[in-house]
């Protein structure tokens, strides 16, 4: 049981009249009978907490069966009353670490009625969490007093990458491929033939089926030439190689590098299960780690995230050659091979440069790098403040080192793309899409 704030105002007011008694009626009584009306004030919180802890809410909490790093995954409480109306503080003891929308939720429950209550966490950190009880406080009749008790609910939870980032862009992929969003397809842009149609103004005319046409024309009389539409290949390979080593333990806009390279590893992997690659994925630091072998299909994804969650980046230097030269051994077909890894100087990812460079011509690479937007802002944002201004002479520096390794890589045929971490995601996908679209595996 817990005093309200009406007690404490009411004991304070107790105090306050009684010297104005004392003038009155003398100093001992004043004081009696202030202690008094402290005594019932107390009395009746009594009465109010017990009558109210005959009347308790009662509380359920429903969670995602998986809670996704980096988002909002919502909490909802429902509260159900007595026969009595109940005003109500809830605590809820999530794990330790996690954000959180509202650390307290206050209602008002109607009596003999049911509330719905709801509140978001966000996890910074994969993997297993005790959750613990709920502590709830329900406001007596008169207001005097708080009931104050715990409901039994504690559970582990289990948090894993950004899954609800992977619905979404499965809807996405999903609603491309059907045709509700409307798609331009790009006529000789690919190797497999999809359909033939009428010809238009602006196609190329190399792409006109004759034999096609002529059969028509024989058919029907004269109508437009035809001209065959082709599609991407399917059925390529896809390898993801994803870094876990030391400059992927840094924390960018409160993720480690490593759960954007992960969040951005398994949407690629969606992506192309969908458009129907195979898919392949090797997690390395100084040796590789974790090497699933490239299949196709759906269910191939649940496999993968099944693997890969449990992972974390280590304190260790990467090795690049190695894991090249594991994708070597492994495959021996032309595949796109793409690196998410961060880069720093042309200096310190020599390695990477020599590995990356390796691969080419025989595969199609193509490295991916995750920014620090906080250097992206620094670079941009102009000071007069000589701390802040050396900072930011930092900043344009490591950007320029950074465009300068680029650069290289470009010349030796290796594919780049360099986005701030929390971006990566959508960058690589949209990027892999296009490099299919154009057919450049």
């Amino acid at each position: 049981m817990v005093a309200s704030r009406r007690v404490y105002l009411l004991l304070i007011l107790g105090i306050a009249i009684a010297p104005i008694l004392s003038i009155f009626i003398g100093i001992p009584f004043s004081m009696a009978i202030a202690l008094l009306f402290d005594v019932v004030v107390l009395g009746l919180m009594v009465v109010d907490g017990s009558r109210a802890r005959r009347h308790r809410v009662q509380i359920t909490r429903v969670l995602p069966s998986r809670l996704s790093i980096g988002r909002d995954n919502p909490v909802l409480l429902t509260v159900t009353s007595g026969n009595a109306d109940a005003t109500i503080q809830i605590c809820d003891y999530y794990p330790t670490g996690f954000g959180v929308s509202t650390s307290t939720l206050n209602a008002t429950v109607a009596m003999n009625s049911t509330q719905e209550l709801t509140y978001t966490v966000k996890p910074t950190q994969r993997g297993e969490f005790p959750w613990g009880n709920i502590q709830v406080r329900q406001l007596g009749h008169w207001r005097l007093a708080w009931d104050d008790w715990q409901i039994p609910q504690s559970l582990p939870v289990k948090v894993y990458p950004d899954l609800i980032g992977l619905r979404s862009l499965s809807i996405r992929l999903t609603l491309q491929s059907s045709g509700s969003i409307r798609q331009f397809r790009q006529i000789g842009i690919g190797t497999e033939f999809a359909e033939l149609r009428n010809y238009r103004t602006g196609d190329d005319l190399r792409l006109i089926d004759w034999k096609a046409t002529a059969r028509r024309v024989g058919a029907y009389g004269n109508t437009p030439p035809l001209v065959r539409v082709l599609e991407p290949e399917q059925e390529q390979t896809l390898l993801i190689l994803l870094d876990r080593g030391r400059l992927m333990t840094q924390r960018v806009q409160g993720l480690q590098r490593f759960d954007w390279g992960l969040n951005a590893t398994l949407s690629l992997a969606l992506a192309g299960l969908h458009r129907g690659d195979r898919v392949g994925v090797g997690i390395f630091d100084r040796q590789m780690h974790t090497w699933i072998p490239s299949e196709r299909g759906q269910h191939h994804l649940g496999q993968l995230i099944d693997r890969l969650t449990p992972i974390q980046p280590a304190l260790l230097e990467s090795d690049y050659l190695g894991a090249v030269t594991k994708v070597v051994q492994q495959q021996t077909r032309r595949a796109l091979v793409v690196l998410i890894t961060d880069l720093v100087d042309v200096t310190a990812s020599t390695e990477l440069l020599a590995a990356l460079s390796r691969l080419a011509p025989r595969y199609l690479p193509f490295c991916v790098t995750l920014r620090d937007p906080q250097v992206d802002r620094l670079a941009h944002t102009f000071t007069e403040d000589v701390t802040n201004a050396y900072a930011r002479a930092v900043a344009l520096d490591l950007l320029a080192q950074r465009q300068v390794a680029f650069a290289q890589l470009k010349q030796k045929g290796v594919l780049v793309l360099d986005a701030p971490a929390n971006q990566i995601t959508d960058h690589l996908v949209e990027r892999y899409l296009q490099l299919k679209a154009r057919n450049q595996l």
